[in-house]
């Protein structure tokens, strides 16, 4: 009798909403939307929709999850799998948490219909859950003002212009206002997620979760990709990008950076020294400090004073690898202690 009533209930869900059924909600469990569009990120939404799917309260689904876009036609995500939307807009159930991922965004951004139930869904939601550029359309429809946010590491300075009322930050992995929930780029959704179910059930519930995906989640861990040293490194990287090149090594932390590169260049190690010294003159906060190395090993440094009054020295080093064909640049920066 119990499977009996089971069924009937998600075909009634069925005759309701066209397309994929859903079982219907178990106990407290509570209904997840999960916003679909072209060009979507895949680990943006699959992420926190594996994250939230390991969650359990007593013994039974804590979230009952389904994708939501403007109509149930195939979409295309980024890098081309091809999901099917559980519902359109019109038929989809209320969602007690929203999540929205980023990915393409340009186009749905200017969607009136995609703003409108952003809005009307996040009226009601206990939580809204962005994750990376995600959060464009959140400030698009109004929800960030007057609120702390972040996103994508390479976006920062975009949301910042596109939200003007909010307060963007760059060292956190996501940002908590109560009902309005931020993670920053792609895997930080995983996080993010983490904490919504933190917010909703409980840490523990939170932490069952992810030991159950084998996910060392260390939510107090302050790695936050737009906070690492390297985003004071554009001039260097828009220089290397117009060689042919190979990535010998690509690592640092929030106080220092290091990027190792092979490049095709018939040219001199000094005329490649000349092209990335270039780069950086006349930027904002950088000043040369000299050459050193030697004439086939040469190098250059700059002070940079950064927009928060802190102080780097950049080095660079250009060294022949293969004469006539290729070399190795090396470009280093560190943060000068203040003691």
């Amino acid at each position: 009798m119990k499977r009996k009533r089971f069924l009937l209930a998600a075909l009634a869900v069925l005759a309701a909403h066209p397309g994929r059924a859903i079982a219907p909600k178990e106990g407290g469990s509570k209904n997840v939307a999960v916003l679909l569009f072209p060009g979507v990120q895949i680990i943006d939404y699959t992420g926190p929709w594996e994250v939230l799917g390991h969650a359990s309260v007593n013994g039974q689904p804590a979230f009952r999850i389904y994708s939501v876009a403007e109509t149930t036609s195939p979409i295309e995500t980024a890098m081309g799998m091809t999901v099917i939307p559980s519902f359109s807009f019109a038929r989809a159930p209320r969602p007690d948490v929203l999540v929205i991922p980023g990915g393409n965004v340009d186009g749905s951004l200017e969607k009136e219909a995609v703003i409108r139930w952003i809005q009307e869904s996040a009226r009601t939601a206990q939580v809204v859950l962005s994750v990376c550029n995600g959060a464009f359309f959140l400030a698009r429809a109004g929800l960030l003002d007057g609120l702390e946010a972040t996103t994508f590491a390479g976006m920062i300075d975009d949301l910042q212009a596109a939200a003007p009322k909010t307060k963007v930050v760059r060292d956190r992995r996501f940002v908590d206002n109560g009902k309005i929930v931020t993670a920053a780029g792609l895997s930080s959704g995983i996080d993010g997620a983490l904490h919504v179910i933190e917010k909703l059930y409980g840490k523990g519930t939170a932490q069952v979760a992810a030991v159950g995906m084998e996910y060392d989640w260390r939510p107090d861990s302050g790695y936050a990709r737009a906070s690492l040293a390297d985003r004071h490194l554009a001039p260097a990287y828009e220089t290397i990008r117009g060689y042919s090149r190979s990535v010998v090594r690509h690592e640092g932390t929030r106080d220092g950076w290091e990027t190792a590169w092979r490049i095709e260049s018939s040219a001199t190690p000094a005329a490649v020294l000349e092209r990335l010294d270039a780069a950086f003159e006349g930027r904002p906060g950088w000043t040369p400090q000299g050459r050193a190395g030697t004439g086939s090993a040469p190098e250059s440094r700059w002070m940079l004073r950064d927009p928060d009054g802190r102080t780097w020295i950049e080095t660079t080093r250009v060294e022949p690898a293969t004469a006539g064909k290729d070399c190795r640049v090396t470009v280093t920066l560190a943060r000068v202690s203040t003691g």
